[in-house]
């Protein structure tokens, strides 16, 4: 569970990440405050994970406040003025920024990038073998809902415009309405690989290839083209044992 704080001027701007932290099942709201000073006072005493945290506040701004802090803390930055976030990211810890007004498929897109990120660090930090993350968490076509997938229940993706739709080995069809660039980016490459523009395979589905066209199991022939071929079959090639 991420832990956050909602730093905003705007009472109005902090009731919408509210309702988005307490509609995200991996987030947990320790508190908000539209005072940037208290916002300090709150990260001495409680652990936090994650800092939503408006730029342009009154007394200091966000960056400025930054420059103070020195604690730990992942930040992702809220302003209604792109060229002002883009200074965001000089600092260490500011892991993205959300233009307002902010939307929910853009705020679930931020918040994953800093799971993953806690996720890496947390394994890289422990003596002790730690389990990976093994799962993803997708808006779903009906309204409020949002589903937890498996890795190893899915079989492929498949991208149309601006959603796309992930087959898993229970004869699922989930629809979600975000980019197949923006959903490859939050899956391991290690599991999986995108092979056509408008498809993402499971790695270990793979059944043979004929072809332009992947078998896979469970699943229907896979088109692979372009430049996504060209990486898959480096990758493919390499599993070969050719007869001399």
């Amino acid at each position: 569970m991420v832990t956050c704080l909602i730093v905003d001027d705007e009472n109005h701007a902090i009731e919408v990440l509210k309702k988005y932290v307490n509609d995200t099942p991996y987030l947990q709201l320790i508190g908000s405050t539209v005072d940037i000073f208290e916002a300090g006072e709150i990260l001495k005493k409680q652990q936090v994970d994650l800092l939503f945290l408006d730029i342009h506040m009154p007394k200091i701004t966000g960056l400025q406040f930054l420059n103070l802090y020195d604690g730990d803390i992942k930040v992702i930055l809220t302003t209604a003025y792109a060229e002002f976030a883009l200074e965001g990211y000089e600092y260490e810890n500011v892991v993205d920024y959300l233009m307002k007004p902010i939307s929910y498929q853009r705020f679930l897109k931020s918040t994953q990038k800093v799971v993953n990120l806690l996720n890496r660090e947390n394994s890289a930090n422990k003596e002790a073998p730690t389990e990976e993350k093994n799962f993803i968490f997708v808006k779903t076509e009906h309204k409020g809902k949002i589903q937890k997938i498996n890795y190893d229940d899915i079989t492929y993706i498949e991208g149309l415009k601006n959603y796309v739709s992930i087959y898993t080995s229970k004869g699922e069809r989930i629809v979600t309405y975000i980019g197949i660039g923006e959903l490859e980016s939050s899956l391991p490459r290690k599991h999986f690989i995108r092979v056509h523009r408008s498809y993402i395979i499971a790695i270990k589905n793979i059944e043979a290839m004929d072809g332009n066209e992947i078998l896979m199991k469970g699943a229907p022939r896979i088109p692979t083209a372009g430049k996504y071929k060209e990486e898959f079959l480096a990758n493919f090639e390499k599993n070969i044992i050719s007869v001399k």
